[in-house]
């Protein structure tokens, strides 16, 4: 259960990527919108019945992601998972696939494979400013279970062109453990052009399987800001990089089968 939201008397809706901790507050990168809107208000009303009269996380995400009209002539839409996991990094993929001049990630890690396809494809094909960041170890942990489970394995050239090919950072953060500090790159936002996805999900396939929530919003004032926050972001830390141990464990495999 990775929700992060309120509802406020059925009439506005505070969501985002923020744990409400201190470390949280103080520590992470994260995005948080609020939005008055009835329509949307009415939409996580739903999904926290849902969760709230049947305690069961696999039977949830089932609201509908329908189109919100804001004031402004703003749209927007409240996606949840898991019911509309898989719907979701399709509609995210979809999004950037369609961008024509600019593509903005941030996210701890990056393992959807619609999500990682369509960024491989794209900084292969070059031609659209993309660039993103992410959380170092947290993306360094994926390659190495990767590398060590076989199901996924198949992913780890996508991962591996996607942070090479494209100019996307890495927050060296401190590597989770019993009482360290929780200062890790935790936004979670997509901009592709004047379409931004903010919420709770990362770009991940476990994120596809959590309770989750996600709002699609077509603005193109927010895009430039959410694209802004992505750039300062990444501006402040290094190029992300490769574990090379894992992808040479990956290559003998191959070879060698």
């Amino acid at each position: 259960m990775h929700h992060k939201y309120v509802v406020r008397d059925g009439a506005a809706v505070w969501t985002g990527s923020a744990n409400w901790t201190v470390d949280s507050w103080t520590r992470q990168e994260n995005v948080l919108v609020d939005v008055a809107s009835t329509g949307l208000a009415a939409a996580y009303g739903a999904n926290f019945e849902e969760l709230w009269r049947r305690r069961d996380v696999e039977r949830s995400g089932r609201v509908k992601p329908v189109p919100v009209e804001l004031d402004g002539g703003v749209t927007a839409r409240a996606w949840f998972t898991p019911g509309h996991g898989a719907e979701l990094s399709n509609a995210i993929a979809a999004a950037i696939a369609a961008a024509r001049r600019r593509v903005r990630i941030a996210s701890p890690v990056i393992t959807s494979a619609p999500i990682l396809g369509t960024l491989a494809e794209l900084g292969a094909r070059g031609g659209i400013d993309i660039a993103g960041v992410v959380d170092e170890p947290q993306t360094d942990e994926v390659f190495h279970q990767w590398a060590t489970n076989g199901s996924s394995a198949w992913k780890i050239p996508l991962l591996a062109r996607v942070l090479t090919a494209l100019p996307f950072a890495g927050k060296r953060s401190t590597p989770w453990a019993p009482g360290t500090v929780h200062d890790f790159m935790h936004a979670k936002v997509t901009v592709a052009d004047d379409f931004v996805f903010a919420g709770s999900f990362n770009l991940s396939r476990s994120g596809e399987m959590n309770a989750e929530n996600v709002l699609e919003i077509r603005d193109p004032e927010l895009a430039e800001r959410m694209a802004g926050f992505v750039d300062a972001a990444r501006s402040r830390y290094p190029r992300s990089s490769v574990p090379a141990q894992e992808i040479a464990t990956i290559s003998a495999g191959s070879e060698a089968s």
